[in-house]
């Protein structure tokens, strides 16, 4: 059924949004009958997994060893670990190896590893599954932790791309010392140890190039002692193979993250509301390091339990009913609006349904 059996503009939010749901759920079950590999979930997952890490890993190697050009192994990892996010995200749902802990959470563990730069993968747990109950309010922490709802600026430019960055600037932000001690404390539980040591050292990173990069404009040079050197060998290793790649896949994430989802003026609960697909053609370079995200991820809100690649797969169907039931598409006020459905203050109550162009 991939259709749309009903008029749109006869039925509530929640009616269009089951509709949404109950088409998407036939059509991932209509590619399992097709392919019946796709059933095999538990080992799916564990293969891309495996498949992730070895072009990580194979990548690396080849670019230690000078046969390949750092950026091009920094755009390969980064490609990579964007395929942990994804699988991150499913675990966090229980979606490999649900009644069995020891591989669930060894899975768990190495797209951790590959994607140092991020929380811990089992606090996120709770903040996630929080979002989806508060998506767009206050209260949605893991999406306001990524700029959602906050006005463009240098601000959000400087903490979209960096977790550290966007904790310090609310802690300086924040009215009253108790307020600033409980977000470094929530920052450092949150981080430590991975994303504490990746974002140590590429400031690290920044430093010590930036500085001779002065020096050289100067006509100068600094005078580094040779342990500092060695430390610098091995850093410029690390920013290349795991540092650098997750710093662009943060980036591209987040950013058509906070911009795909709506913030502060949704009706609680309506699904309808909660985020646009955003897929310009120009926003593909972005695309490419987080997995199609701002295509696909208005999906798994509609969706939760379908794997990250049959959300994929799904995908023309998904989003023709999407349109019909009045997802927006390609909502580029969202950038003006510091994401908010609509520009008025005040909450947002039923709209009706776009057309079948389907943009806003």
């Amino acid at each position: 059924m991939h259709g749309t059996c009903a008029s749109p503009e006869r039925l509530n939010a929640q009616q269009r949004s089951a509709h949404i749901r109950q088409v998407v759920l036939a059509r991932g079950e209509e590619l399992r009958q097709r392919y019946p590999i796709l059933r095999h979930q538990d080992a799916l997952g564990a293969g891309i997994l495996a498949f992730a890490l070895a072009g990580m890993i194979g990548s690396a190697l080849l670019y230690i060893n000078g046969d390949l050009a750092g950026w091009a192994c920094l755009l390969l990892n980064a490609f990579f670990a964007s395929l942990t996010h994804e699988l991150e995200h499913d675990l966090i749902h229980s979606m490999y190896f649900r009644k069995q802990r020891l591989p669930h959470n060894l899975m768990m563990g190495l797209v951790w590893l590959a994607r140092p730069s991020t929380i811990n993968p089992w606090i996120r747990r709770h903040l996630h599954l929080n979002h989806h109950k508060v998506s767009g309010s206050e209260a949605d922490m893991e999406e306001r932790a990524i700029t959602n709802g906050e006005p463009w600026g240098l601000a959000r430019l400087l903490m979209v791309g960096d977790n550290v960055m966007s904790a310090f600037i609310r802690l300086l932000r924040a009215k009253t010392w108790a307020h600033k001690r409980s977000i470094l404390k929530r920052t450092l539980k949150v981080y430590f140890p991975l994303a504490l040591l990746h974002w140590g050292a590429w400031y690290v990173f920044l430093g010590f190039h930036g500085a001779n990069g002065v020096a050289s404009l100067l006509g100068t040079s600094i005078d580094w002692s040779a342990s500092t050197l060695a430390t610098m060998r091995v850093i410029d290793i690390v920013a290349v193979v795991i540092i650098g790649p997750n710093v662009l896949r943060t980036f591209c994430l987040h950013f058509v993250s906070s911009n795909m989802h709506y913030y502060g003026d949704i009706e609680p609960g309506n699904v309808i509301q909660q985020t646009q697909v955003l897929n310009p053609w120009w926003l593909w370079p972005l695309q490419a390091f987080c997995f199609n995200f701002g295509s696909s991820h208005g999906i798994h809100h509609f969706v939760v339990k379908e794997p990250f690649y049959i959300r994929q797969l799904t995908v023309p169907v998904a989003h023709q009913v999407m349109r019909e039931m009045g997802v927006r598409f390609n909502d580029f006020g969202t950038f003006g609006r510091a994401n908010r459905f609509v520009r008025e203050e005040g909450v947002v109550r039923e709209e009706a349904p776009a057309g079948p162009a389907g943009a806003v």
